[in-house]
């Protein structure tokens, strides 16, 4: 069955190959690059907006819900050209350089995969450079979700975006859980979307570039490009080989600009075009219209994401230091942070964890009371009840595990969240956002439940 993205992405290159087909002039051309693009755009947005309303649908209809979406998909692939051939171009030979598309695949070229025997370190792994062969084969036109609206599957990411974000300094966590959401919407797994140019996984990778970047990351002895760690820790690898490489050249002369911004660029478009760019890729329509958004899109986006900074940096400063035997507060915070990401949903989740696709607040805390004390204590299931249960104590002797109550009406507080330190809470905070770590807000006042 086809992935109702893929579909999109399958017309648009078709579309795409058309037009580079007419015989038009440059001109001519370059506008309809750009119209398809934004018809692309609009689409998968849409595409995305409609599996964002599915996952909130109850549990027995989501699959149903899933069929129907999928079967339209095909009869829609149906009416699209089947010989479509998507170019791929090798940046040591192509003239004009890579075609690039946003949610690209990296191929090494074979004079690159020659020169996989010069590799660099990188973190704790030696992985290949000889960055500026790689070529690229277009895939995926558009950034396939929003960054914060993902499905929630980014709560399996957390640990592994915290830890390939520790890999050099100029790649951080933010970054690669921006483009994440830009390659593959933090879809994972083998049913995960499979781009018309074979690109896989939720980093996108073709084979050719998992064969030289692709680490098993568990101990199992075999890399897999749809398992989460192994696929980000193979991109933070080649995001701090392509910036090492980036700094380098700017050092030489031979490229100027931002050296992110570039390593992005390069992530998409490949490092050859920003060397023969002399810095950011410009001039083909490809990379006005598609490279140069992408970039712009994840830099505008890595903001959102800054609440894994906090989590690397900030998390359980106190708890840590709590005395043996007084860790319940601790445990209550590793529970919650299990759902980093994951959506707020009115309504969802419980002590015995998230339903229709999330959590709300007090659905969080329920949960992670619950799972940290094994089921021996159940808060009731609103905020207002759960200010009943327990002692209140001032703000300036709150510990890491109580809960902390705001929006305070006539009933009592309209939200709960849990107290982390530093004046920091995790929270499932309101309708459109996901689980994080925040501020705590003004007015909020603490109850220690156990």
């Amino acid at each position: 069955m086809s992935d109702p993205i893929s579909v999109i992405a399958t017309i648009v290159a078709s579309t795409t190959s058309a037009v580079d087909n007419s015989g038009l002039g440059h001109d001519a051309k370059t506008w309809a690059h750009a119209a398809v693009q934004s018809g692309g755009d609009t689409a998968e947005s849409l595409a995305v907006q409609l599996g964002n309303a599915v996952v909130q649908l109850p549990e027995p209809a989501q699959q149903a819900a899933r069929q129907s979406i999928a079967a339209a998909s095909d009869r829609i692939a149906s009416l699209a050209p089947s010989n479509v051939v998507i170019p791929q171009a090798n940046t040591a030979t192509s003239p004009t350089g890579p075609r690039p598309g946003i949610g690209d695949a990296r191929v090494p070229s074979q004079q690159g995969a020659a020169q996989a025997d010069r590799s660099s370190s990188s973190g704790d792994t030696q992985y290949a450079a000889g960055l500026e062969d790689f070529a690229f084969v277009p895939v995926s036109p558009a950034a396939i979700a929003p960054p914060l609206t993902a499905g929630g599957e980014i709560a399996t990411f957390v640990p592994w975006l915290e830890k390939a974000g520790r890999l050099c300094p100029g790649i951080k966590a933010p970054t690669l859980a921006a483009l994440y959401a830009a390659e593959n919407g933090f879809r994972y797994g083998p049913t995960a979307t499979v781009s018309p140019a074979g690109a896989l996984g939720p980093g996108q990778f073709m084979p050719a570039t998992w064969a030289v970047y692709g680490k098993d990351v568990h101990g199992t002895g075999i890399p897999d490009v749809f398992d989460v760690g192994d696929s980000v820790m193979a991109s933070g690898h080649l995001l701090c080989d392509t910036y090492q490489q980036i700094q380098q050249w700017k050092l030489s002369g031979l490229v100027t600009g931002d050296t992110l911004d570039l390593t992005i660029a390069a992530y998409n478009a490949g490092a050859g075009a920003v060397l023969r760019s002399g810095g950011m890729p410009s001039g083909s329509p490809d990379y006005e219209y598609q490279t140069k958004p992408y970039v712009a899109r994840i830099r505008a986006t890595e903001g959102q994401y800054d609440w894994l900074l906090s989590a690397e940096d900030e998390l359980l400063p106190a708890a840590q230091n709590l005395p043996l035997g007084e860790d319940i507060g601790r445990r209550i915070i590793e529970q919650a942070l299990r759902y980093l990401g994951l959506p707020y949903v009115w309504g969802g989740g419980s002590s015995a964890g998230p339903s229709m696709g999330g959590f709300d607040c007090s659905g969080l805390t329920s949960f992670a009371v619950h799972a940290a004390t094994g089921g021996a204590m159940t808060l009731p299931r609103t905020s207002q009840a759960q200010w009943h249960i327990g002692t209140e104590i001032p703000l300036s002797a709150a510990a890491p595990g109580d809960l902390l109550f705001g929006n305070w009406g006539q009933d009592g507080p309209g939200h709960v969240a849990i107290y982390l330190g530093n004046g920091r809470m995790i929270q499932a905070p309101t309708t459109g956002d996901v689980v994080r770590i925040s501020p705590i807000m003004s007015g909020m006042r603490v109850r220690r439940v156990i």
